[in-house]
């Protein structure tokens, strides 16, 4: 039985980047880039944010968008989105008085690879 190696991990540019965790160990800069990711989706209003920024009709949302389904202040989402932007989950532009936000999709690729673990062969029965 031959062990075949998945795809590289592409990341910005086309650098190959964080392997999944049960190819090989990560290296530290991808466990630090990895690990404020999931720290920020570790809130549950920052992953409900991600949640609906990624499933607005048109793939991004203006903010006035994200506030109501919230029993939060708007200083507070605004808070949430600044993290998630920061942890490179989301990016945003100014639109006149109003921020629109989507999802980056490389991030969630990077977060998915990691998680993704090999299919295993179905043994034979003995």
């Amino acid at each position: 039985m031959s062990k075949q190696a998945g795809p590289p991990v592409l990341g910005q540019g086309g650098a190959v980047c964080c392997a999944p965790v049960v190819r090989g160990p990560l290296g530290e800069q991808d466990a630090a880039e990895l690990s404020r990711m999931f720290k920020a989706l570790s809130d549950p209003i920052r992953l409900r944010l991600l949640s609906l920024i990624a499933s607005h009709a048109g793939g991004e949302a203006c903010v006035c968008d994200l506030i109501g389904p919230f029993d939060v202040s708007q200083p507070t989402i605004s808070h949430h989105l600044k993290v998630l932007r920061k942890a490179g989950l989301v990016g945003s532009e100014r639109r006149g008085t109003w921020v629109y936000y989507w999802v980056l999709p490389a991030a969630l690729a990077k977060l998915s690879t990691l998680l993704k673990t090999p299919a295993v062969p179905a043994q034979a029965p003995a």
